[in-house]
């Protein structure tokens, strides 16, 4: 009887394929009025930097989401970088930016990460800087 009932709902999802697709369309269209955050970039290269020198880099990014936007937390992969962000809504079809800070009194080579938590319908973003520091000539 199992079999029987497993074959007959195997035969039925193939005859209509579009069954379990409309499903999934409609939980995307739930979330049609969900905020999304949208960065004109994702990373950026430093290059190189004097260890006196000052690094810092905004992070452009635009609600195309229709409701308001709020950046609930944003984390570094270290210690050697400051961020700050917007703590109001970001409004829809709004630009702002977060900024973030590296710290060049450390010395080398540097990959790091940053991730943007947020309400957005893509709830985390990871934005990566780069670049090396030398001592100051």
């Amino acid at each position: 009887m199992k079999i029987t009932i497993l074959i007959i709902f195997i035969f039925l999802i193939r005859i209509v394929p579009g069954l379990p697709q409309a499903a999934d369309r409609q939980n995307k269209n739930e979330n049609t009025d969900a905020p999304k955050i949208t960065f004109a970039e994702t990373e950026y290269d430093f290059g190189t930097i004097d260890s006196r020198g000052n690094a810092v880099h905004y992070f452009v990014f635009t609600n195309t989401g229709r409701v308001p936007l709020v950046i609930l937390n944003v984390r570094t992969s270290c210690g050697c970088m400051v961020p700050a962000w917007p703590k109001a809504p970001v409004a829809a079809n709004t630009r702002d930016s977060l900024r973030v800070e590296y710290n060049t009194k450390v010395k080398g080579t540097f990959n790091k990460i940053i991730t943007v938590q947020s309400n957005a319908e893509n709830a985390a973003v990871e934005l990566k800087i780069k670049g090396n520091v030398v001592k100051a000539k």
